[in-house]
């Protein structure tokens, strides 16, 4: 079940050294990061390890890495804030950050390779059992959007079908729950997992593996390109992600985390942000059964570093220098609300060979938010289970609509 009332954290960035701050990690400046966290009256941060820095060797997971993190979760436990730790680090704001022992003269596949797979378990059982006697520790992510390395446009993906995915989920999960049981294990994609026809991570794995289902909402993947920084598909692209994953969840209640949300420049100017933050928060409040948001990201990029996107270099709610922005006092006042159930369903296709149906510009998207733009709250149910009464009472469904109920004609005819 989702907690009582949703959360509220952000992903943390260092201000020093960005995730690069592990090679010379100082806690001073992450006690003086987290305490600008936490003046914000969030309650948790989502934490990145780089795993080339943990692992540099497949039989080595470096004991002193895994002791900063400790004092980085014990760090924020001070300041009144949980911790998740995403494990496999993974890819991170256009950077991959692979260990050597998988790439080059050494290349093997992440997701198959059966050596690499145990390297990878006996690094997440590590950190998660590190830190499973912390009372603050929420649990593991897997890793961050790993299934951005398992298809295009990756210029080197590693090739793994949806079987293998799934084993590979399932592996990596029970190696969290070996190393820390009982704590909220869950893993990560990007959203070519709802909306890419050959990714081989789908929409069932995210919505179904894992105690939690996580959602990664960014207006860049052409949703603010077409409609615009005010749009309600822009300001609700959050919520109709939530939504849509609910489709495929086997759970009636599963919680669904947006576990990344930000407001990228130029789609989102730095002068709208936080009127787009205000209005995403609001529009996600009104789903069920959300168990946060956690935002993107807490601090901006220094100008020091180099060769970012240049988007990445103003998505902090502080700045380089921990001043807050007006984003950031968007965050602090935001207030949980009693959503109600969602009793229209969209009918979405249960085939991940068919999933672009629900990507920007498709007709089960744009069905939505003309259901949305008509005032009416909708949710998602697959064309499987669109006649299953069980199904549709626990979710307290009572009308089912396809797309071709609600999107005009081809010859430019009204709704039926």
């Amino acid at each position: 079940m989702p907690p009582a009332v949703p959360r509220f954290g952000v992903n943390y960035t260092p201000s020093e050294g960005w995730f690069h701050h592990w090679l010379d990690f100082d806690l001073d400046s992450v006690r003086a990061d987290l305490d600008s966290i936490a003046a914000l009256g969030l309650d948790h941060i989502r934490v990145f390890p780089l795993w080339p820095y943990f692992q540099p060797d497949r039989t080595l997971i470096r004991p002193r890495a895994v002791e900063q993190l400790v004092a980085l979760a014990d760090a924020a436990a001070e300041r009144g804030l949980d911790v998740n730790v995403d494990g496999l680090q993974g890819h991170l704001s256009s950077f991959d950050f692979l260990p050597a022992w998988t790439r080059t003269w050494h290349r093997r596949n992440l997701f198959t390779d059966p050596d690499v797979v145990e390297g990878e378990a006996a690094y997440l059982r590590t950190l998660a059992s590190a830190l499973a006697d912390r009372p603050n520790f929420i649990g593991m992510t897997v890793g961050n959007e790993v299934n951005q390395f398992a298809s295009g446009p990756h210029p080197d993906p590693d090739r793994v079908t949806e079987e293998g995915a799934e084993r590979w989920l399932t592996r990596l999960l029970d190696a969290c729950a070996e190393g820390a049981p009982g704590r909220t294990h869950l893993h990560a994609s990007y959203d070519a997992a709802w909306y890419q026809d050959d990714q081989p991570f789908t929409p069932a794995h995210s919505a179904r593996l894992g105690d939690v289902t996580a959602v990664h909402s960014w207006v860049f993947n052409g949703t603010a390109q077409r409609h615009g920084r005010t749009a309600l598909q822009t300001e609700q692209h959050a919520a109709y992600l939530v939504e849509l994953s609910k489709a495929w969840a086997d759970r009636p209640h599963r919680p669904v985390w947006l576990q990344e949300v930000g407001a990228p420049a130029p789609l989102i100017p730095a002068e709208h942000a936080a009127a787009f933050a205000e209005a995403t928060i609001t529009a996600v409040l009104d789903c069920p059964d959300l168990w946060g948001v956690t935002w993107w990201c807490s601090h901006d990029v220094s100008r020091g570093l180099a060769d970012f996107p240049e988007l990445e270099y103003g998505l902090g709610v502080f700045t380089n220098d921990r001043k807050p922005k007006e984003i950031a006092h968007v965050l602090a006042a935001a207030r949980p609300r009693i959503p109600r159930e969602r009793g229209t369903a969209l009918v979405v296709p249960a085939d991940p060979a068919r999933r672009s149906a629900c990507a920007p510009g498709g007709p089960v998207y744009d069905a939505y938010f003309r259901l949305a733009a008509d005032g009416a709250r909708p949710t998602t149910v697959l064309d499987t289970r669109a006649t299953d009464r069980d199904h549709l009472v626990a979710r307290g469904i009572t009308e089912v609509v396809h797309p071709d109920q609600v999107l005009p004609t081809p010859q430019g005819g009204t709704r039926s």
